[in-house]
């Protein structure tokens, strides 16, 4: 199995052969399995509350439960990106941006393994989102 150290300092005439394509696939489902027992743990915790007798007490559980609760969502969230990324390792689409055909690049995808856009197309789409917000 491949290091990220000789990932990053492969030459672009490697990118995503068989190596780099089994490294990443490794990475997501050991990140899937992360994600789901963490979400798991979650469920767990906010489902056997501790009896609280003071308010404060009370008060500070259930803003951890609020901070709990968005934890889980956005990993919820995530699972279904993990599962494209692996789709698209299997398809043979893994590392290169769905809108241009471009690499999306070995650091980008060490920093976001489900990343779908190249940094470019990444930043075009953030300003385009940006300006709309700004009409609104």
């Amino acid at each position: 199995m491949l290091t990220r150290e000789e990932l990053l300092n492969a030459p672009e005439s490697e990118y995503m052969n068989a190596d780099q394509l089994a490294f990443f696939k490794a990475l997501l489902e050991q990140l899937r399995q992360d994600t789901m027992d963490s979400i798991e743990a979650a469920k767990q915790t906010l489902a056997n509350p501790p009896e609280h007798n003071d308010e404060a007490d009370r008060a500070a559980y259930e803003e951890e439960s609020r901070m709990a609760l968005r934890i889980v969502d956005r990993e919820r969230k995530l699972l279904p990106k993990i599962d494209a990324a692996l789709r698209r390792i299997a398809t043979g689409e893994f590392g290169y941006c769905l809108e241009s055909g471009e690499p999306i690049g070995i650091p980008r995808l060490l920093a976001r393994p489900t990343a779908e856009l190249c940094t470019e197309v990444k930043e075009l789409s953030e300003r385009r989102e940006s300006v709309f917000r700004e009409r609104e």
